[in-house]
Parts: C-alpha cells; structure tokens; sequence
C-alpha cells in the first residue's frame, strides 16, 4: 500500500514513513492510495468475530508487506485489552468507546501508534520526538499509550483552562518521556504551533519529528474497526452487555423503554446510522474508510457543537475555517478542522453530503439533553455524547435521519467531566481506569502561541 499527500500524488510513500512522518512534506495528509474492501468472508461475519480480529483485518491491509502477519496479530492484541461495546439506551444503540486506560475513543488509536512505531523503529539509533496538540482526549491518550515506550519522547500541547481537570492530570500528570505545554491560547492555537514546527526546516534537521494526532494516518486506519464491529453486531440485530465503564444508573429511569438493553434499536437485517461527535474530524474521517471496506453503515451525522464549519458545509454552504470558539464539548471545539482536507481528498462534496448529515449544538441543549437522557433511561452522557444525542434528535424531528437502527458513538466516559455532568444528572459512577488518575500532580509548562517559544523549549 503506498501513501500520498492530500495535496500531491507524486511522492507515494510506504506506510512506515506515512506513520513515521506524519505530516508530508507539502503540509498536506497522508491518505491510502485505496480503501481495500473486506473479504466477503469478513464481511459476512463482522457481527460475530472477536475485536482484535477485526481490528487485524482492518488494519492488515494498509501493512501488508511491512509489518508481518504474526507480528501485527501481537502488536494489535498488545494495544486491545479492552473491547467497545455496543449498549442501549431506550431505543438507541450507544457505542461505547471508553473501556480503554484513559476512557475516551482516541485509546483506540494512540495505543496502537505507541506499539508500532516501537517496532517500526526496532533498529534505529536516533531517538524519535512526538509533537501533538490536543483539545482534550487526544493528550491524554497518547501520553498513556507512549509512556515509557524506549527512543520516544512526546511534547502534548493543549489550550491553557479549557481542558478539563481530569483530562489535563491525563497530559500533565506522568512525567518521564512525556512533557506538557500549556499554551496561552485555543486549539486551533496549539494545532497551528505544531503544523509551524514540522514546516520548519532548521528544527525537522535537529530532530527527528512525528505527529500522533489524528492528522497521523496511522492512528486513523485502527478506529475503523470500531465502526466495522459495531455495524456488524447491529446487522446481525445484537447488543453487547454493559461492562465495567458502563455508565449507567442502578436504576433505569422513566422511559417507556429505560432499563431494556438488550435489543431495542437493533434490527437484524438493516445497516444503522452513525452519529460521530466531531471536532477535528478524524473519527469520521475514519467511519467513513469502514463504510467504504464494506462494514453494514447507512449513513453518518456529523455532529458539533457551536463550531460548526462541516455541517454548514454539508447543507449547502462554501466550507470556510474558523477561529474556535470555547464550549463544554471542548474536545470538538476546532473550526478548522484538519481531517476535513483528507475528506474533500476521497470524495466530491456531492459523495459527502450524500453519506453524512450535519447538525450542531448549542451549550443550553447539550446540558438539556445529559439531564434529559438521565432522568429517562438512567444513562449519563459526557457532553460530547450528548451533543451526538441532541443532533440525532434534531434530524428524527425534521425527518432527515431514515429508518433503521441508530448508533450514537459515545467517546469519552461522563466522570471526565463530572464538574458539568454532575449539577445536571448527579455523580456519574467512575471507572477504575479514571480513579487511577485522580491523585496525580500537574506538571506542565506555560508558553503563548509562539513558534520560536515551542521551538526553545524543544
């Protein structure tokens, strides 16, 4: 499989140095020259198969010929101790992706990155340094899934107080091969600082640079197979049972189908729709390669908060970036959205807009929406979540959203953000994973958003 960059086809890349790199030379992304189908095989049987089988023939064929079988079946095992379960509430599907150590969806991706680019790099001297900038979940994950991975060292900067608390203990709190920037800024801030670095040539001689958030095609090609495995239990009709990070209450709530979690949005037979909380708009991005390999998906939501420069692009508008605004979905806050470019790269705006529905959501529905969800079904929601949630409900009253089962990715675990969720909905129940973190001390340090500041520092 070669990799090109969304902004030229002429320099074709294998996958090592895609991952390894990061970002291409031109500034573009590095897409797959192809999106390889499933074996009907496979397909056929994506309801039934363990998670780490499907994550390995997910990723297999993006590798092929680098990364040899029996050693992608140990890295995939390695990074997947966890699975993400496919739970009800009242008649939706919730697709729980925050089993994983830092109990948001970007474990998915992080922990896979952390164990391959440790093989990849088996055989070099210099050591490898990892610039990434989160607006929330990403930090958190990477900063777990490389800690104390030998010949790396990672640099996570994320937008000073608009983290949560429990997410910057996640960034800040390991120490080791890991340090901490608190930028003087938003995202878009942070994202801009670390696009300069790698653009800049005096600094890519000093030392050997790589990205890992989702800009890093090697952290999107494992999320697929989230969305293959989950598409495939709705086909085949099925749920998972709840498991230890399940947030949900002991009792069910007052909906007419609170407490069932064992069919209701499941119908054997129909592909569901995808609703992805988005923010840089790599998961999608992601959902979409699972639906082209062949994975059971009859269509997305895009679903944002206030930063909504893709669902007015998808309604008919000229895309246009914009500065982000702050919101209690801040993970999502980007208003220029960098996966967008990989995107427009696969598919015309008309292929787009066929596939994925839009919605966005204010701050006064996403908290309406937790305590709402709540109080009838007995299941908490983290913001992001419900601004997933409120988007789904939006496009159901307009009519736009279709028969079938309807799957709402929840991405993070609600006592990430227990300050908002709590006054609305009470103590969400918080997973081993997250009292781990709770005593950890901050260590961070604090710059503007200023190249040659970043660049002192590194």
């Amino acid at each position: 499989m070669k990799y090109y960059s969304t902004r030229s086809r002429n320099s074709p890349v294998n996958f090592a140095e895609a991952a390894l790199t990061g970002l291409a030379p031109d500034g573009g992304l590095f897409i797959p020259e192809e999106i390889p189908p499933y074996p009907a095989a496979v397909r056929a049987s994506l309801g039934k198969m363990d998670y780490r089988d499907i994550a390995l023939e997910t990723i297999r064929p993006y590798v092929a010929g680098e990364i040899p079988g029996p050693v992608l079946e140990e890295l995939v095992r390695a990074a997947y101790p966890f699975d993400a379960p496919l739970v009800a509430a009242g008649d939706r599907l919730i697709l729980e992706l925050f089993h994983g150590p830092t109990a948001a969806f970007k474990d998915f991706g992080a922990r896979f990155m952390a164990h391959a680019f440790s093989w990849l790099r088996r055989n070099e001297d210099r050591p490898l340094h990892i610039l990434v900038a989160t607006s929330g979940d990403t930090g958190g994950a990477v900063a777990d899934g490389f800690f104390g991975v030998e010949g790396i060292s990672v640099t996570v900067l994320y937008p000073r107080g608009r983290v949560s608390p429990l997410q910057e203990k996640q960034i800040a709190g390991l120490g080791g091969n890991i340090a901490a920037l608190s930028v003087e800024g938003s995202f878009d801030d942070c994202q801009a600082l670390v696009k300069a670095a790698f653009a800049d040539s005096g600094l890519r001689k000093r030392l050997v640079l790589s990205s890992a958030n989702s800009i890093n095609v090697s952290r999107l090609i494992p999320q697929a197979a989230y969305y293959a495995a989950a598409a495939g239990r709705a086909f085949d009709g099925k749920t998972c049972p709840d498991g230890e990070a399940t947030p949900r209450a002991r009792e069910t709530g007052t909906g007419p189908r609170a407490g069932n979690a064992a069919r209701f949005g499941a119908a054997a037979g129909q592909p569901p729709a995808m609703c992805v909380p988005s923010g840089n708009f790599g998961n999608l991005t992601a959902g979409l390669y699972a639906m082209k390999m062949g994975a059971p998906i009859a269509r997305f939501i895009a679903a944002t908060n206030i930063n909504r420069t893709v669902p007015d692009y998808l309604a008919g508008a000229e895309y246009e970036a914009r500065p982000s605004r702050a919101t209690i979905s801040n993970a999502m806050d980007v208003g220029a959205p960098s996966n967008f470019e990989r995107m427009a790269s696969h598919w015309s705006g008309e292929e787009l807009r066929r596939m994925i529905r839009g919605a966005w959501v204010s701050d006064g529905d996403t908290r309406k929406t937790i305590e709402a969800v709540r109080r009838e079904y007995g299941y908490f929601l983290d913001p992001h979540s419900a601004v997933g949630w409120n988007a789904a409900d939006q496009l159901a009253l307009s009519g736009a959203l279709g028969a079938g089962p309807l799957a709402i990715l929840a991405t993070a675990h609600p006592a990430k953000f227990a300050e908002t969720v709590e006054p609305l909905a009470g103590p969400p129940p918080v997973p081993a994973s997250l009292r781990r973190v709770m005593g950890r001390e901050i260590r961070a340090r604090a710059i503007p958003a200023d190249l040659e500041a970043l660049k002192e520092l590194l």
